[in-house]
């Protein structure tokens, strides 16, 4: 039984660092974010009981892989915004449409 457990955490862990690893290289690949399709969630396997000590580190690693990537997407994020922001006060030389008064007092 304590193999059949250690195997189980195994390969969830092996699932979980697939996933994190598929982020890093869209993360460092900006051109692949439009060829890789939507990742679906990670649901934690059911029945597992508590993960065995010898994997913690392993566990350990893959959050703060995590962690980091998390970080990197919110700034990431951020910049965009920031981008659309100011993409949105370039004049392209178009129709400028903003209000127009007339004086009609003369």
């Amino acid at each position: 039984m304590s193999g059949d457990w250690r195997n189980a955490w195994s390969a969830a862990l092996d699932e979980l660092e697939l996933d994190v690893a598929s982020i890093e290289a869209m993360l460092d690949d900006e051109h692949r974010h439009a060829e890789t399709p939507p990742a679906s969630l990670w649901k934690p396997p059911t029945e597992l009981g508590a993960l065995p000590l010898e994997l913690r580190p392993r566990a350990d690693e893959i959050l703060t892989r995590q962690l980091k990537a998390a970080e990197e997407i919110a700034r990431r994020m951020t910049a965009t915004r920031q981008q659309m922001s100011m993409t949105t006060k370039i004049e392209t030389g178009e129709a400028v449409k903003r209000p127009v008064y007339v004086d009609r007092a003369m």
